[in-house]
């Protein structure tokens, strides 16, 4: 039996790098709210820990119409299934929910070794996703496609890269989504050079990349096993300042169909193929569980040009994302061509799925 884990303060727990680390107000709040999430991805039979099991019960009633095979359990109650469980899938692994669940009992031999998590962090990395970019670029040699990223481990490579490119991002290796990233326009601000000093300082490095003119978000979703790492899906979700906020909820071709306006899709397909081979590469043996690659189309218009480019790798997710959640409901007619929002109404974080003119 699997035990499931929603925990989403995963991306700041990487950076922390600490057992011990607390997540922040909203990180709490968010695992409290959606907690009932996995059971839309767990198998029958499986268990799913919750905060409390009566409120997981009611939130993922509409989830559920197929069947009550999934169970919910607290933390009090743990003890009772522990010599059942035989694999643990969190939201994403780090050395905090580790440490969470040795607290809770579950034994070692179903929880990845400190050298293991140690590894996963490591591919968690930006730096790691700036690897595969230039790999994938490589292979591909696809004129659409576009996309730069590097490493500076300190300051003077950091203003040295700065001065090649007009418009840039600069990110932290590890940071959730919407934090630890910052747009520099002309000059360097001295509060953020002052940021991207402390960051080298505690994370050792700091990405650089030239700034695009985003026209859309997508992603292209994986899992990873014993065989190695295998496309599922793609994502097409929406951001608000860098922040996610939901995703489209349609069948895989409606999906490509829709990219095919900026991209075609034999082009998609064979970045799904490469990419397999590539992540597969580092991955196996290492990593198992669901992960997702963040892409996006930027307009080609530095020249004069007209016309789309594809930035085929913006970021590696070496965990599960909102876009498995999204392809977990698509695969329900009933949600079919909507919209799945996460919102916050100021105390609480609420899972919606509205239709596409809201």
């Amino acid at each position: 039996m699997t035990l499931h884990i929603f925990n989403p303060e995963h991306d700041i727990a990487l950076a922390y790098d600490n057992k011990y680390f607390t997540a922040p107000h909203a990180g709490r709040q968010m695992r409290h709210d959606l907690d009932y999430l996995p059971v839309l991805w767990a198998k029958d039979g499986d268990y799913i820990l919750v905060e409390n099991v009566n409120s997981a019960r009611i939130h993922a009633r509409r989830f559920m119409s197929y069947g009550q095979q999934v169970h919910f359990i607290d933390s009090d109650n743990i003890e009772q299934i522990i010599d059942e469980v035989t694999e643990v899938m969190p939201w994403g692994w780090d050395s905090a929910i580790k440490f969470q669940l040795e607290q809770l009992g579950i034994k070692a031999n179903v929880l990845p070794t400190d050298e293991n998590l140690s590894a996963i962090r490591e591919l968690s990395n930006r730096e790691y996703a700036s690897q595969v970019l230039r790999e994938l670029r490589e292979l591909l040699d696809e004129d659409i496609l576009i996309g730069e990223s590097f490493c500076a481990r300190n300051v003077a490579e950091l203003t040295s890269l700065l001065e090649e490119i007009d418009k840039a991002v600069i990110k932290a290796p590890w940071s959730s989504s919407g934090r630890g990233v910052r747009y520099i326009d002309t000059m360097i601000d001295p509060a953020i050079l002052n940021w991207a000093n402390n960051v080298i300082k505690q994370q050792g490095s700091i990405m650089v990349e030239p700034y695009y003119n985003k026209v859309k978000d997508f992603g292209m979703e994986f899992i990873a096993d014993k065989d190695g790492v295998h496309y599922v899906g793609l994502s097409v979700f929406h951001t608000m300042n860098g922040a996610y906020i939901g995703n489209s909820l349609e069948k895989e071709e409606v999906k490509q169909e829709l990219l095919s306006t900026y991209i075609t899709i034999p082009v998609l397909n064979n970045i799904a193929q490469t990419l397999e081979t590539l992540l597969s590469k580092q991955l196996t043996g290492i990593y198992y569980g669901a992960l997702g690659v963040d892409m996006m189309i930027v307009a080609n218009g530095s020249r004069g040009d007209v016309g789309f480019k594809l930035h085929p790798l913006v970021e590696i997710n070496l965990r599960r994302t909102m876009g498995h959640v999204a392809l977990s409901l698509s695969n329900k007619k009933s949600f079919q061509h909507k919209m799945m929002r996460i919102d916050n109404d100021g105390s609480h974080y609420h899972l919606h799925i509205l239709n596409k003119d809201r």
